[in-house]
């Protein structure tokens, strides 16, 4: 069994998804009391926030370095606009980042779909670092074109979500996005940010829904058990 770090707290709620769904997948593979063997580095997603995104390549360099020291033999970055620096970090550290962007466009890829909407933070919609990996595919993406939209997923992703907070007419509302983004020519939804799945899931609508954190929890328990 191989041991992967993870670098959480970005934000903790989706961390705890994290734990869960690696440990019931190694468990699913080997059975009896066999579960993950990991290394967690949680952050205080307030440093990160005072940072912003765009400031927080250090923090996220030294929690990548701190899991090397510890052991870990790859790492995951447990949200997806933590990718942003992933490809800047990798070769810094010298170890397997398996990244959330390149193993959801893997799973898009394996289905007859070629255009999806995208849900996600500002920097996740609007910078290329993980739609650029989509497009190596051959996929194509769409993002909210009203900026305000984009504006109110990313207050959501960050004043409710964050703090798990779920609530009822912002379900509403992020419904209604993804039909205008399935009016434009999406054929599946991608939920590109790590708490979106506590807010909307598959059984809100009729068209394939990728939820980030299950694809990237998968490829995970496999790099564990390979």
């Amino acid at each position: 069994m191989r041991k992967v770090g993870l670098v959480g707290g970005i934000s903790w709620v989706s961390t705890l998804d994290y734990y869960k769904f690696i440990n019931e997948g190694v468990n699913r593979h080997l059975g009896g009391l066999n579960f993950a063997e990991c290394l967690i580095y949680s952050l205080n997603f307030g440093k990160v926030q005072d940072k912003t995104w765009e400031g927080s390549f250090e923090l996220l360099l030294n929690a990548c370095k701190s899991l090397k020291t510890s052991g870990a033999e790859a790492i995951v970055l447990c949200a997806n606009t933590a990718h942003l620096f992933a490809d800047e970090i990798q070769p810094l550290i010298d170890l397997p980042i398996i990244h959330i962007g390149t193993e959801t466009a893997k799973a898009v890829k394996k289905t007859e779909i070629r255009k999806v909407g995208l849900l996600g933070t500002i920097f996740t919609m609007e910078k290329d670092f993980y739609i650029k990996k989509f497009a190596e595919y051959g996929l194509e993406v769409l993002v909210p074109q009203n900026p305000d939209t984009r504006n109110y997923i990313q207050y959501t992703l960050k004043e409710e979500l964050g703090r798990g907070l779920i609530l009822k007419e912002t379900k509403s509302r992020y419904i209604e996005i993804t039909k205008e983004l399935v009016a434009e020519g999406a054929e599946g939804i991608i939920l590109g940010c790590t708490e979106i799945p506590m807010l909307i899931d598959q059984d809100d609508f009729d068209i394939p829904v990728f939820d980030t954190t299950k694809i990237h929890a998968k490829a995970i328990v496999d790099y564990i058990v390979s």
